[in-house]
């Protein structure tokens, strides 16, 4: 598989070993959300499982604050059955920084995980600046830390909603991978 027709052509993306690794995150992270859009999440687990691993190792190779690598390596890892232990050392990276959109979704995200409702409540609202996308999965975000299944079937709904529009996907695969990511966090969190 090559690599993603959306990403590669990117301006300034560079070639250093951190964009080959991210390169590397994206092709594994691909063939795993095949995987699971065929319903074989068994055979899709290495690939995600090593798309987080990839991810992770990209990060401190890039610079300083990329924190998108850290929550593609924590959705990966959730989506690959695990989530924690990848939420413990996105967790160390950020290192309490909450002043963007995305360091406060990797905060809230890594926080929800692991069970600190309260800290994800409390970041939640940092990543709706970011625009509507980040709204969207704030509102999953919000609904798992409180336990609201009804807040988080919306927001899910609304996240599907926004991606069936979508002509353009990151890793070329058409999956609602944040939905389903939330939808599997409030299963294991066991949101009802």
């Amino acid at each position: 598989m090559g690599t993603d027709p959306l990403l590669r052509d990117t301006p300034g993306l560079g070639d250093g070993p951190d964009v080959r690794l991210l390169l590397a995150a994206l092709t594994a992270e691909r063939e795993g959300q095949r995987l699971l859009l065929e319903g074989r999440a068994d055979r899709a687990r290495p690939y995600l499982a090593a798309a987080a691993e990839t991810y992770m190792a990209s990060y401190p190779l890039a610079q300083p604050r990329s924190w998108g690598r850290l929550i593609g390596a924590v959705k990966a890892g959730v989506l690959a059955g695990e989530g924690a232990p990848q939420a413990r050392r996105a967790r160390h990276h950020l290192a309490g920084v909450a002043d963007t959109p995305a360091s406060c979704y990797l905060g809230a995200l890594c926080a929800v995980i692991l069970g600190d409702r309260e800290e994800a409540l409390a970041l939640a609202p940092g990543m709706r600046a970011g625009g509507d996308a980040f709204a969207r999965a704030a509102d999953g975000i919000e609904a798992i830390a409180r336990g609201d299944a009804p807040g988080l079937g919306a927001a899910v709904r609304a996240i599907q909603t926004d991606f069936a529009a979508r002509e353009a996907h990151l890793t070329g695969v058409p999956i609602a991978d944040t939905a389903l990511m939330l939808q599997m966090i409030g299963a294991i969190t066991n949101v009802r």
